[in-house]
Order: structure tokens, then C-alpha cells, then sequence
């Protein structure tokens, strides 16, 4: 029954991608971007299907058996950014009209430093970046398998690539429609039994009353890993600890959610986010895309592994690796009937991950390279081809890079951290017309190099809490210090292009010299409005996070109030999009 289960699974993904496949085939728009004819819904749930990868449940109960629920926050600690993504950023995106957001370089600058820019950044995060990412979650995939169904490396690894070999082939057949369509199908499956799992977990250990009183026995036996008392269900960390310091914990909540890039998380949005945006219908579903992922993946989505999670310290409190307590549980107390679906479940998250990887990898690949440098006079049938072939070669190399991860791992930690500094660039080049295409280049060169010296010659750690605030610090002030006089330094784009940019996209502040040139263009001016949006998104997200995390803990009042917060925070946003006249969309 368990096969059979996992059979169906699999056969309906098959079927899906067929359905899909002359669609896909018409022209590279619909392989990329679905003709840009994509409902908010749709957009919204593939998102947060995308980011639910295999080793996601395995990373939150990692964080939470180390630090409690407050470990959380070195991801909660992105809500901000995520929020200034919808209401600051997606419908500028859509308006671009760009297939990629590497495209973008060369709407809004010109010149050889453009080229170079579009180019290398197609490059580089298509291949190297694309490929460790990808990695990184075959590597879980495998971990998972060899847990689960109790086989050796080898054999997981081969079962690995034979989903890896299924899931190109549904995105080589189907492009995004099929993407999109199975990540809603592979969310309602995954979702679904991460809550049953939940369920389990918590009556595993005597229920919510019997896991808070098994925790609180555990900290004051020196079992919770060194917590302090209450420190695995307090929602706040403990601003003296060793993991949290402080200055670490400002550096997330000030500092990080703007300056960092890194794939995913891009400030103001980018990558497979923003190709969700530009595959919306228009520029309201593009808002309400990113406003439904940032409220699932946030508030709706982390309850059932945070729970999972606190059981697994309970019941296997002294393992080695704590995120294996996850897939633990499933084996020893999932019952045997349900096995089959959460097998299929975990096949789902790693399906919908890789997929959007591979879709989104190729359109690098094809529209900014191949097209831009190659072959600009390509026929549409051409570039289909290429982009399928480019979805295959992404997936053998994903392969390879599976089988050295071990030697990439330390590439990938520091790969995130040569991010730093260049967040207040990528924000800015929408709303100042004087930054140029210098400006991104010098951002990416400072950001690298001193972060690089930092951790090098100077022998910082950032596995190190206070070391990696630091460097934080130290990356982002220079970072952003060089390309601001590399922007004085060096002329603006030409006029011309400044225009052709400022009346596609019509930002609302920041280009007055242009502004000027072109009266006709009568942007919106909603500058104030959607200031008070972001910040009422933050409340709604943590108020709903926190508010659920009370109840299920059993604070009714206190969560109830974060609730009731959260809903009226909710209420001015819905009442200020309606006031612009977007009800017939939201409803």
C-alpha cells in the first residue's frame, strides 16, 4: 500500500506535465513565465511551495532543539524584508516587463558595464549558486531516504537521481505551468501530513500539558542542550546567551533583512521570487502573490515543525544531530498506514524545490545568455529546445555536486556572507535614478573582498555569533560606503535610457531630474500608503505567528490579543487596496 501510494503520487505529477506540454512548447514566454496570464493564488502557493524543501522541516527542528523556538528568528528575522517585497517592490517588477530579474541590468543601464553585469550574473548564479542550492537538498533528500527506508549512501544517492530525473523531466515537458501545478498539488500533500505528524509528535509526549511539563524537566535535568530555564517555549532569545548575543540579534532585525543577499531572499525580491511576480496577470496579482507567500511561509506554515520539533527533544533528547529527531518521530510513531503519504510527502517538498530551480536556473541561462550573447536572432522553437537542454544540463550537474557536497559546504557559508552590503544597492536602483550600472559592480566587488579579508586574514568566524555580527557590520558600512562614491564618482546613465526606464516601471519618488523630462508620465503616488502598508504586514505576520504559537500553547488570552492585533493590521491593508480599487481581484 505504501509503494502503491507513492506510485499514484508520482503518476499524477506525470500527468500534469503532460497536460501541459504544448503549452509550454509554444514559445520561451510560456516555458518561463506561463504568458504571463498566471492567477495570484497560483503564483503565491507555488512561492511558498518552492521554499518548503525537503530539508526545511529537518532545519527548524535542528534550530529549535538547539535554541528552543527562539531559534527561529534567524529566519523570522526576514519578515521586514519580505514585506517591503510586496508593497515596495512587486508591482515595479511586474511593470519591468523583463523575463528575468538579471534582464533588469539592461532596462536600467547601459553600456558595456551592463552587458558585463547582466552576463555575470546570469552566469554565476545560474551554475555555481543554482547548483550548491540544489546540492543541498539532494544531500537532505539522501539523508532522509537512508533514514527512512534504511539503505546505504550509495543506493540513496541513486534513488535521489532517479527523482532528480523525474522532476526534469516534468519541468523539461511542461516548463512553469506544469511547476506551478504541481507545487500547489505537492503543498496540499505536504502541508498536510507535516500537521498530521504534528499531531502525532504532541501525543507522543502526553500532549501540549505533558510536552511543556517534559521540556521543563529536561532544562532543569541539563538535558535541553544548556538552555536556561524556559528557554525552549520562549519566544524571544535570551539576549545574554552564547547563541544570541545582543549584537547579533540587532544585526538580525536591523541590519540583516536589508543589506544580505543571498538566493531566495534577495532584497526587494529576485530569483524564482520574482519570477513568480513576472508570470502574474498583472501588477495587483503580483502584489498579491508575494503578500499570500510571505503570510503562509511565515505565519501559517511553521507551527507543525516548531511542534515536531520540541516533541523530538522529548522524546530523543541526547542525538548527535538533532534535525534527524524529525524523521525520527515519522519512523517510530507515525502509523504505519500514513507511512506511504509522508514518504510521497517528502518526495513532494524535494520535487517542488528542484523543479523551480531548474525552471528558473535555464532562464538565466537561455534569455541571458544564450539569447543575449549567443543567438540574439533565435526562433522561439530554438530557445525552447535550448531551455530544455539547459533544465537537463542544470540537473546533471546538481548531480555531481551532490557527490562533493561535503567539500562545497564550507564554499556555501562563505558564499553567504559575500552578500553582505549589497542589499542597500539592489533597493535603491529603483527609487534614485543617479545609481548606475558601476554602483551594482563596486557593490558586488567591496562586499566580496572585504568580507573575504574578514574571514581570511583576519580570522573571523561567522559561525561564531559575535563574529558574524562583525562582519555584518564591518561588510555592509564599507560595502555601502564604496558604491555611494563610486555612484558621485561616475556619470549617470543617459537620459535616454533613465526615460525609457522611468516610463515603463513609473517609480513613484527618487527620479525628480527625469521626472521632469517626461510630464506626461503620471506615476502613482502612493509613497505614504504603502509605508503604512509594510508596517501593518510586519504586525499582521508576527501578530498571526505569535498569536497561534500562544493558543497552541495553551495562552489563550495573550494569544488571542496578538490575533486580534494581527486581524486588524490585516483589516487597513485589505481596506487600503480595496480604496485603489482592487476588490474584484482580492475577492
Amino acid at each position: 500500500m505504501d509503494w502503491a501510494v507513492i506510485g499514484l503520487y508520482f503518476l499524477f505529477n506525470l500527468a500534469i506535465g503532460w497536460y501541459y506540454k504544448s503549452r509550454a512548447g509554444k514559445n520561451v514566454g510560456e516555458f518561463f513565465l506561463s504568458g504571463r496570464d498566471v492567477p495570484w493564488w497560483l503564483a503565491g502557493t507555488s512561492m511558498v511551495a518552492t521554499t518548503f524543501a525537503a530539508d526545511t522541516p529537518l532545519a527548524v527542528t535542528g534550530m529549535v532543539a538547539r535554541y528552543g523556538i527562539a531559534g527561529n528568528w534567524l529566519w523570522w528575522s526576514f519578515v521586514a524584508s519580505g514585506m517591503m517585497t510586496v508593497f515596495f517592490y512587486a508591482r515595479l517588477w511586474r511593470r519591468s516587463g523583463v523575463m528575468t530579474d538579471i534582464e533588469f541590468a539592461e532596462i536600467r543601464y547601459s553600456g558595456r558595464a551592463a552587458a558585463f553585469l547582466r552576463g555575470f550574473r546570469a552566469l554565476y548564479l545560474g551554475v555555481p549558486i543554482n547548483c550548491i542550492v540544489l546540492g543541498w537538498v539532494n544531500l537532505a533528500m539522501v539523508k532522509i531516504l537512508m533514514l527512512v527506508l534504511g539503505v546505504n549512501k550509495t543506493l540513496s544517492l541513486v534513488m535521489v537521481m532517479g527523482l532528480i530525473a523525474v522532476t526534469s523531466y516534468i519541468s523539461t515537458l511542461s516548463g512553469l505551468w506544469g511547476v506551478l501545478v504541481t507545487d500547489v498539488f505537492q503543498f496540499v500533500i505536504k502541508m498536510g501530513m507535516v500537521i498530521v505528524l504534528a499531531i502525532v509528535a504532541v501525543n507522543a509526549v502526553g500532549g501540549i500539558d505533558g510536552l511543556m511539563a517534559k521540556l521543563a524537566l529536561l532544562e532543569q535535568q541539563g538535558g535541553g542542550r544548556g538552555m536556561s530555564r524556559g528557554a525552549a517555549l520562549s519566544f524571544v532569545p535570551d539576549l545574554n546567551s552564547a547563541w544570541m548575543p545582543l549584537i547579533t540579534f540587532l544585526v538580525y532585525i536591523s541590519l540583516n533583512w536589508w543589506a544580505t543577499w543571498y538566493p531566495g531572499a534577495e532584497p526587494g525580491g529576485g530569483g524564482y521570487v520574482a519570477q513568480r511576480m513576472f508570470c502574474a496577470k498583472d501588477e495587483r496579482h503580483s502584489l498579491l502573490a508575494t503578500l499570500w507567500f510571505n503570510i503562509a511561509h511565515y505565519a501559517i506554515r511553521p507551527w507543525p515543525w516548531i511542534l515536531t520539533g520540541l516533541a523530538s527533544m522529548v522524546l530523543y533528547p541526547n542525538l548527535s544531530d538533532p534535525e534527524t529527531g524529525y524523521v525520527r518521530v515519522m519512523i517510530d510513531y507515525l502509523p504505519a498506514s500514513l507511512r506511504g503519504l509522508m514518504i510521497a510527502a517528502f518526495a513532494a517538498a524535494f520535487m517542488s524545490t528542484i523543479a523551480t530551480q531548474l525552471n528558473w536556473g535555464a532562464s538565466y541561462l537561455v534569455n541571458d545568455v544564450y539569447r543575449r550573447f549567443v543567438n540574439p536572432t533565435a526562433s522561439e522553437k530554438t530557445l525552447v529546445r535550448v531551455s530544455q537542454a539547459s533544465t537537463v544540463a542544470l540537473s546533471l550537474l546538481s548531480a555531481l555536486v551532490t557527490f562533493s557536497m561535503d567539500s562545497i559546504s564550507g564554499a556555501w557559508k562563505l558564499l553567504l556572507v559575500t552578500g553582505a552590503g549589497t542589499g542597500g544597492v539592489l533597493l535603491l536602483r529603483w527609487y534614485w535614478w543617479r545609481i548606475n550600472a558601476w554602483s551594482e559592480i563596486s557593490a558586488m566587488v567591496a562586499a566580496f573582498t572585504v568580507s573575504l579579508y574578514l574571514q581570511t586574514v583576519q580570522g573571523m568566524d561567522t559561525d561564531k555569533p559575535v563574529d558574524f555580527a562583525w562582519v555584518m557590520i564591518l561588510t555592509v558600512s564599507i560595502t555601502t560606503a564604496v558604491w555611494l562614491l563610486v555612484t558621485v564618482l561616475t556619470p549617470a546613465e543617459p537620459d535616454h535610457v533613465l526615460l525609457n526606464f522611468y516610463r515603463r516601471t513609473k517609480p513613484s519618488w527618487g527620479w525628480g531630474p527625469i521626472a521632469r523630462q517626461a510630464p506626461d508620465v503620471k506615476p502613482v503616488q502612493d509613497g505614504v500608503w504603502n509605508l503604512l502598508d509594510w508596517l501593518c504586514g510586519c504586525v499582521m505576520i508576527y501578530g498571526a505567528l505569535f498569536g497561534a504559537g500562544k493558543i497552541l500553547l495553551k495562552e489563550y488570552a495573550l494569544g488571542g490579543a496578538m490575533l486580534a492585533i494581527a486581524a486588524a493590521a490585516g483589516a487597513v491593508i485589505y481596506w487600503d487596496l480595496n480604496r485603489r480599487g482592487w476588490r474584484s481581484v482580492i475577492d
